[in-house]
């Protein structure tokens, strides 16, 4: 009996996801994966800082597709065919148990990316797939027989294939995509920080903050949560989220726009007056700077007091109204120029892709080439931050998988 092969793109989370599970699902099927580079599962080596962030501990679908700028109502019906509970178990099998914490990002109890990393070339392995690295594919060609591919030295045949080869920043890099008559949603940058130079905030870099709101002025938009200050501006996830849902319309802004940050989101500038009104009594004869009743990095702190012109020294009872209402709106909506991004390298994010209305949501091939198929982030699919990019990867790997095999 000649075996059917197929020829999975891209050594990724969604590539791999794919060819183990074909693999493991018919074992007369030959798998083949080709990575162009030299580093199998890059981004789930340093996702999380590390320790990859595998899913989200999210259990109702209605609830997850809220995570998805792009996407969601693509994934809405494919939840239903894979979905964060199938992750879990699925890892869960093979040894992998995932922990939650206290924001719902799931990661390896291990609190390493490797055991991620170990599991699925340890699947690869049982399962007899073929490894090709420094496999760059230029071309894809359908034939009377299957696929042809061209490589930069070779060919190679196939059956069926999947393409997994990640989000691509620059639309050129989708010509040999393009080419096989599909079309693509421009690519953009998602998840990045907000570059904000020459301000003084910047000399606070390495202070972080449980949780502010981040508005983008002349935008509905606004995000929640933990921020971090760096050398060149603002990061942590409020800001990578408000930069994924914002991602088109800032690209057309040229990464050139203003934001407002409230330092203590469960007051307005109104209840915050009424609170500092307390405060002058109840801590009237203290200094200040040396009572922070807000429980904010002292020298965050400093920092708001200075930009208010208040002396560090003054007592609460003497703050001056003029001074006092101008901490008060730093406090609650200081305002920035946004001047470019910042991305992160490995884990780069981008918004864009295969148009999804070319797509088989239930099997994930092509409607325009039988035997073509897709999944991960090479799709017009991108989530914020916390683990939802990583479950795109498992549903669509998965479902390629399993319509693949039902094909053969």
């Amino acid at each position: 009996m000649v075996k059917k092969k197929l020829v999975v793109i891209g050594g990724g989370a969604a590539g791999f996801f794919c060819a183990v599970n074909a693999a493991r699902l018919n074992p007369h099927l030959q798998v083949v994966l080709l990575e162009k580079t030299s580093k199998l599962l890059g981004k789930v080596k340093v996702s999380g800082g590390g320790r990859c962030n595998v899913t989200h501990a999210c259990f109702s679908i209605a609830d997850m597709i809220r995570k998805y700028p792009r996407g969601s109502s693509f994934l809405k019906k494919a939840f239903h065919h894979f979905f964060t509970t199938d992750t879990i178990a699925w890892f869960n099998e093979r040894g992998i148990h995932l922990k939650t914490e206290s924001d719902g990002r799931m990661f390896p109890e291990s609190n390493s990316s490797q055991s991620i990393i170990d599991c699925l070339l340890f699947e690869a392995d049982k399962y007899q797939v073929e490894i090709l690295m420094n496999a760059n594919v230029k071309s894809v060609h359908k034939t009377t027989a299957g696929f042809e591919l061209m490589l930069s030295n070779k060919n190679i045949l196939a059956d069926y294939i999947c393409i997994a080869s990640g989000g691509y920043s620059k639309p050129e890099q989708f010509d040999w995509i393009r080419d096989t008559g599909h079309s693509i949603e421009i690519p953009v940058p998602s998840l990045f920080t907000f570059n904000i130079p020459k301000n003084s905030i910047t000399d606070l870099m390495g202070i972080s903050l449980e949780n502010v709101t981040v508005k983008i002025a002349g935008m509905k938009l606004q995000e929640s949560g933990p921020l971090l200050i760096t050398h060149w501006g603002l990061s942590g996830p409020a800001v990578l989220k408000l930069s994924a849902w914002g991602a088109r319309e800032l690209a057309l802004k040229n990464y050139d726009f203003k934001i407002s940050v409230n330092w203590l989101p469960i007051y307005n500038e109104i209840s915050l007056r009424e609170k500092m009104q307390k405060l002058r009594f109840e801590m009237a004869a203290k200094k200040i700077n040396n009572r922070n009743p807000f429980l904010l990095p002292a020298r965050l702190w400093e920092y708001f007091l200075r930009l208010a012109g208040i002396d560090t020294e003054v007592r609460w009872a003497d703050l001056p109204a003029k001074e006092q209402n101008k901490l008060i709106k730093i406090l609650c909506s200081q305002e920035f120029e946004v001047k470019g991004k910042t991305t992160f390298k490995e884990e780069f994010v981008t918004a864009g892709g295969i148009n999804l209305n070319e797509i088989d949501v239930n099997t994930m091939q092509s409607k325009i080439i039988p035997g073509l198929y897709f999944a991960g982030e090479i799709l017009d699919i991108d989530g914020i931050t916390g683990g939802f990019n990583f479950q795109n990867a498992w549903t669509t790997g998965w479902i390629a998988a399993r319509g693949i095999v039902k094909n053969v």
